[in-house]
């Protein structure tokens, strides 16, 4: 049985970066739809089944921020974001707000595939279910078969990453992990450099499992190494 191609929405304004990515999405192996502008990656969310979005910034109309914000409101699907805006201050700002990696432009085929790889890699790590069914930990209940995280009985919605990242925590409540192990674990070797990522999706976390999140309780920091799960069960 053949199996059934990944689709990947690309969103972009510019007709040029559209067929460009379309082609090398393509040449890779995925199905591939496009968007013109945010109106119209809204509807094509809600009409297909996207397995990730490629996401441009600056676009008339609803620019990226504004698409991403929406999305975030009733779909986790990955989103990589596209900008031709360098610098860390608008990666970090950019990736929390909910995005799953951040590409500044010009880039070649060769990374766009790498990145988009590695951000479905953590997208179908989530989905798989440890041979522990669950997590329980004080407030916080972590449900890996069907994906559900509660804290206090209300359910909070994660995005892949976070909940991969959440999993990895959970499955080994108690253990300093280093930076560069969680970064490779849940991001894979690609990452293994970027600590700001791994500090952004864990102030996203922090800030939707913690009652104070700037004086956590599970998700602790230990300086120059990496960070703990305490479990408070």
């Amino acid at each position: 049985m053949t199996k059934e191609k990944q689709r990947i929405l690309v969103v972009d304004d510019e007709q040029t970066v559209r067929d460009f990515l379309q082609k090398a999405l393509e040449n890779a192996g995925y199905d591939v739809i496009t968007a013109s502008d945010g109106r119209e990656a809204l509807d094509k969310v809600s009409q297909f089944d996207v397995s990730l979005v490629l996401l441009d910034i600056v676009m008339p109309g609803l620019d990226g921020y504004e698409v991403l914000e929406h999305m975030r409101q009733y779909e986790d699907i990955p989103v990589i974001m596209l900008s031709g805006i360098g610098g860390e201050t608008t990666k970090i700002d950019t990736l929390a707000l909910g995005a799953d990696d951040y590409i500044t432009k010009p880039f070649g085929a060769s990374e766009l595939i790498a990145r988009v790889k590695a951000v479905l890699r953590r997208s179908e790590a989530a989905t798989s279910t440890p041979t522990k069914p669950s997590f329980t930990s004080g407030d916080l209940e972590v449900n890996f078969a069907q994906r559900q995280v509660t804290v206090a009985g209300k359910e909070v919605k994660l995005t892949p990453t976070e909940f991969t990242l959440l999993q990895e925590f959970a499955l080994n409540a108690g253990k300093v992990l280093t930076h560069t192990y969680l970064l490779n674990k849940v991001w894979g070797p690609e990452y293994r450099e970027e600590r700001e990522y791994l500090h952004v999706f864990i102030r996203r976390l922090r800030a939707k499992l913690e009652p104070d999140p700037t004086n956590p309780k599970c998700i602790m920091t230990v300086s120059g190494i990496g960070y703990q799960f305490k479990d408070t069960a």
